[in-house]
Order: structure tokens, then sequence, then C-alpha cells
């Protein structure tokens, strides 16, 4: 890692130190809002791939006393003394998933965001298939639970099969538009899709 990057990795490391939050990762969520307006006060937002909390931290700024965010991940999260946060401990794998988020959103979801990650190898085309696979995750828990004309914001990793997730993604929604916060390290192959207008069943329309 170049002193550069090792600069601007400590820089975010720190300033969430410093303001509270639990992940670096929160400030990439800062920037997508900040160029998209992607969550509005009094939204419901499902979290998925949550832990540690950054992610979820931030939206619950954006929603407000009268918007709820539901936080989901397999691994543990540590509770938040945030009124409008639900927790769950859950695999996105599980079939059970989408009915128990309803259960605790009360309702179909205005965002769902993803910052679902596997563990990285170091080889390029394994690393991006594998994080693409778990888009599909999210994108087909999104055809459970997210509103009609809602909004999906999802980690990807360009690779071979980038084109292949796009036709995938693509006919559910309105627009797609892709961003990589500067909070995101250069040799990073992430980028976020903001994925909006969601259309529900096209089948059925």
């Amino acid at each position: 890692m170049s002193s550069a990057e090792e600069r601007k990795k400590e820089y975010y490391y720190n300033k969430a130190k410093e303001e509270g939050y639990r992940s670096r990762a929160a400030y990439k969520l800062k920037q997508i809002q900040n160029k998209f307006y992607v969550i509005k006060r009094n939204n419901v937002v499902v979290d998925l791939g949550a832990a540690p909390g950054g992610w979820t931290q931030v939206a619950s700024e954006y929603v407000g006393k009268k918007g709820k965010v539901v936080s989901v991940d397999k691994q543990a999260i540590s509770p938040f003394d945030l009124p409008n946060v639900e927790v769950l401990r859950m695999d996105m794998r599980d079939e059970r998933l989408p009915a128990v988020l309803l259960s605790l959103t009360g309702g179909l979801a205005d965002v769902v965001l993803s910052d679902l990650a596997g563990n990285v190898t170091g080889n390029w085309s394994l690393d991006a298939d594998r994080q693409n696979y778990l888009v599909q995750l999210a994108l087909e828990t999104c055809h459970r639970l997210l509103k009609n004309d809602g909004t999906f914001v999802t980690k990807v990793f360009r690779g071979p099969t980038i084109q292949e997730l796009d036709e995938e993604i693509k006919p559910w929604f309105e627009k797609i538009r892709r961003f990589r916060p500067p909070a995101t390290r250069k040799k990073s192959a992430e980028e976020f899709y903001i994925c909006t207008g969601y259309k529900g069943n096209v089948e059925e329309a």
C-alpha cells in the first residue's frame, strides 16, 4: 500500500473513531447520500450485511425519529442506543429472512442497502464472482421487500461477470448509476450501484 493510500485509510479510520461511527465505511454511505440523496426523512430502510453497524448509524441519522432502520447480518451486531433501529442476526440465505424482515419493518421498505461482502482472496475474478452472488441475494430480498419506486444501493466488484449482473438488475429499475465514493481505497475493485425507481414484478406489470 502506498503512503498516500495508507494516509487515506488512516484518515477515515481515525475520523470514524472521533465521530463515533463503528466503521470507516460509514463515510462511503455519507458520500453516496450527499451525491444521490438516497435516504429521506421518515423512510424505512433495511441494511443488509450491516456488521459492525457504520451504515446503520448513518441511515438512522437520515431517516430521523419517525423513520426506521432494520440492521441485518449473520454476525452478531452490538446493540445500538438508537430508538429507530432494530437489529436482526440472520443469514441472507435463510428463506425465512424476507418474512422476518417484513414483520420488523411493518411493511415494504423505501430503501434497501447492501454492503454485503465475502472474504477477499486476492483472486480478482473469484472475488468479483463471490461479490456479485451476494448482490443477487440482496436483489432477491428487494423483490420481497422493496416498495415500487424504491431505492436499492449495493456494493459490487468489477470483474468478468459484471455485465451479466447488469443485465439481471437493469430490468427492475428505472435508473442505475455507478459511483466510487472518495472513501474507497484506490486499489479496491468495489464500487456501488445506486438503483432507483424499483418497478416491482415486471412480469405482472
